[in-house]
């Protein structure tokens, strides 16, 4: 008699909290977050990495009109025989003129890749990157970071870490880790300026609540670009094969849940699939030949994610495209 009651009463609090999880995600998504742009930050360090995310910023701030701030960061770590100098005058002296190497290098970057009409600022910084990049993001009150990632894996990203990870797992604003070059978001030309083009959006869900920011700004740049969206959500583990076309048809009525009133006139779908997250969507990403994959990132230990990473990280390492990565 008390296990009967006992286990009717953990029943009813399971779904108690899964109904208030379920409404606070719904809220969530209801608070459609639109895309408007004014102040995009782009850190370059430089490489063909930051070379590939400037470009895309640039492309990005003349659809949005908006600012670009180009931020080069100076990490003392990487001199280490700046420890050495005889005198603490001998010393600054040192940090100043690598500072002001740092800005020759970086107006002769921009003028590499200059485009006419864009609004652009350009700021050395002397520190860490990750914690530079973030409290100027802050300070300036940035729309969204645009940055290039190395794609490390394994031991390097234990010993060397990912300036981008840190940043989108902590930034207060959305973070566009780009990669690879996109196929031909920029090939278009109007009026002398390079048009960047959104056709194909994918909005990866795990149904959980740091998943709907994600689709605040997927929806958002789908209406502004007047891009196809896909929402996708990817089923890990499913019992047997009697069951699987069940749990793909819940899957599918949650996904339609998901899109908000007032979406009717944006060209949406949903899509589910079997496997391991990562690898489907960028499976997907390929096939869809999707420009832009949208995805939420909650922070997590240092350590956990360098040896195991994450299904948002491992996206940006090996996919196709640009990842845009919204923290809750």
């Amino acid at each position: 008699m008390y296990l009967k009651e006992a286990y009717d009463g953990l029943y009813l609090l399971r779904r108690i909290w899964q109904k208030r999880r379920a409404a606070k995600s719904a809220s969530l998504v209801q608070r459609r977050t639109m895309l408007k742009l004014k102040l995009i930050l782009c850190p370059v360090d430089f490489s063909e990495f930051s070379s590939t995310a400037y470009r895309y910023a640039l492309s990005v701030a003349e659809h949005y009109q908006a600012k670009l701030v180009v931020q080069h960061i100076v990490e003392l770590w990487r001199y280490p025989s700046a420890s050495f100098a005889a005198s603490a005058s001998l010393y600054d002296e040192f940090c100043q003129s690598l500072c002001e190497s740092g800005k020759e290098h970086l107006q002769e970057f921009v003028k590499n890749h200059a485009r006419d009409g864009a609004q652009l600022e350009l700021v050395v910084h002397q520190g860490m990157a990750p914690d530079s990049i973030l409290s100027f993001a802050h300070a300036k009150k940035a729309d969204v970071i645009v940055m290039g990632t190395h794609g490390r894996r394994g031991y390097d990203r234990l010993m060397l870490g990912s300036v981008t990870d840190r940043v989108m797992r902590r930034a207060s604003c959305p973070v566009l880790a780009v990669r690879n070059p996109p196929r031909e978001v920029m090939a278009a030309v109007e009026d002398g300026r390079h048009i960047h083009r959104l056709r194909q959006i994918l909005f990866c869900t795990d149904f959980s609540e740091n998943s709907a920011p994600a689709l605040n700004y997927a929806i958002s740049a789908t209406e502004e670009y007047g891009a196809e969206l896909t929402l996708l959500h990817v089923l890990e583990e499913i019992p047997s094969s009697a069951r699987t076309e069940k749990a793909i048809t819940v899957a599918n009525e949650r996904l339609d849940k998901l899109i908000p009133s007032g979406t009717q006139d944006l060209k949406i779908k949903t899509a589910v699939r079997i496997g391991k997250p990562y690898q489907q969507i960028i499976q997907l990403a390929a096939e869809g030949q999707i420009d832009m994959v949208a995805m939420g990132v909650r922070g997590r230990g240092a350590l956990d994610l360098a040896v195991f990473g994450s299904t948002t990280y491992r996206v940006m390492q090996l996919g196709p495209c640009p990842v845009l990565a919204v923290r809750v």
